[in-house]
């Protein structure tokens, strides 16, 4: 068996390795900032009370 062969091995597998945990952490730290924004947004507006006798009908008068 080569020696330099074992060593290329390695060092790919090392590389790999090094590739996948920086992209893990890149995604844990997109994760972060997708909360962060999402924690800004403002609350939305309260929903009409569906039963209120305001607004519910229009008088048409021709």
């Amino acid at each position: 068996m080569d020696v330099s062969a074992v060593s290329a091995n390695s060092l790919t597998d090392l590389q790999s390795q090094a590739a996948l945990l920086m992209q893990r952490k890149a995604q844990d730290i997109a994760a972060s900032n997708a909360a962060q924004l999402i924690e800004t947004l403002p609350q939305p507006a309260a929903a009409p009370d569906p039963n209120a006798t305001v607004g519910g009908k229009i008088d048409v008068f021709v």
